[in-house]
């Protein structure tokens, strides 16, 4: 196991830092400290060169670029203050109205207009005999985006010799205040040389949200027992997508009890023969196969991105939850420790 950090950029003149951890089997990932960034997973098939099955960029500037920007699809950024969409971007706390930023038509959207993800965050790395990590801290202050409370932030990257990415979130405030966080990766398991179509998924779960015409939760939880979108028997996400109409946006709730790590999710790409499973101790996740990813998009090297290239998983608190009454812990309250994990194990 080893990590090591290579210069990648300058933010206000600020050193951005690329810090990589790298298993016994060749597998490494890439984590910026601007944004608390996954920039790169590479899995070592085969005899060839080790493929890319993450969606990001090789220099700092395309971060900034017009196609990226505009299209703000949030590569491998890790989200906060809120994850997901908040409605009408406000929420009421002890009977008093929070504004915030409006990033999303008239919802917040991650956290705002410079959430998380657009942050320079702090970060040390370590090695130990059978894993690498690289930690992360984060200090957003009170009213930021909106948001009450100071607030310490913690994320810990951590690569095992078992191919499993595990991310560990820790906060604390000084005040009650919306909370939840995940991260934004973008997954390919072909490698890009096809879409996601190909990918066959499993999801431990039989109901979802409902969302309005704006994107907000209602509040509204459906069954979705024998329908397209039930994917608790694996099913190939072509065929999904051809039976539903549209791509997966899609938030799956959980029986589990919050707090336990469980597996909660399998995907695999029969082109490559890579596999993915993923784990939370969160209450739900959003299935998202990458609809509004633009064409534009490629990385570097010529990988090409775009509609239906890149799938997420991303484990989180209910979306809108700070606007609904039985959203579960949506609000971290003053001195209370915000903790999470979610784990991808790999195989190949």
């Amino acid at each position: 196991m080893r990590a090591y950090q290579t210069d990648f950029g300058l933010l206000d003149d600020q050193p951005v830092h690329a810090f990589t951890l790298e298993n016994d089997k060749g597998m490494t990932v890439t984590v910026l400290n601007y944004g608390a960034t996954v920039q790169s997973i590479r899995i070592p098939v085969g005899e060839g060169k080790p493929l890319e099955i993450t969606c990001g960029f090789d220099s700092f500037e395309t971060y900034f670029s017009r196609e990226y920007t505009e299209n703000a699809p949030y590569f491998g950024g890790t989200i906060g203050r809120y994850t997901s969409q908040i409605k009408d971007a406000r929420f009421y706390l002890n009977d008093t109205l929070y504004q915030l930023a409006p990033n999303c038509g008239a919802n917040n959207l991650h956290g705002g207009t410079k959430g998380f993800d657009k942050r320079l965050w702090k970060a040390k790395m370590g090695e130990g005999e059978n894993s690498a990590y690289v930690q992360m801290k984060l200090k957003s202050g009170h009213l930021e985006e909106g948001f009450p409370g100071n607030v310490d932030v913690q994320v810990t990257f951590s690569l095992n010799n078992a191919n499993r990415l595990t991310i560990d979130y820790w906060a604390k405030s000084d005040q009650e205040t919306p909370f939840s966080m995940t991260n934004h990766a973008y997954f390919n398991l072909n490698g890009f040389e096809d879409t996601v179509e190909e990918h066959w998924v499993q999801i431990d779960s039989d109901k979802k949200q409902v969302w309005d015409s704006s994107g907000a939760a209602t509040g509204e939880i459906v069954s979705l027992d024998g329908s397209p979108e039930d994917l608790r028997h694996e099913k190939r996400i072509g065929d999904v997508h051809k039976a539903m109409g549209d791509g997966f946006e899609h938030y799956y709730l959980f029986d589990h009890t919050m707090g336990e790590l469980k597996e909660v999710a399998s995907l695999r790409s029969p082109l490559t023969g890579i596999s993915m499973k993923v784990a939370t101790t969160e209450p739900g996740m959003l299935f998202y196969t990458g609809k509004y990813t633009s064409d534009e998009l490629r990385r570097e090297s010529g990988l090409p991105y775009g509609k239906y290239r890149g799938f997420c998983c991303e484990t989180h608190r209910w979306p809108n939850g700070p606007n609904l009454k039985d959203a579960p812990k949506s609000f971290l309250k003053a001195d209370e420790e915000f903790t999470s994990t979610t784990t991808f194990s790999f195989d190949w």
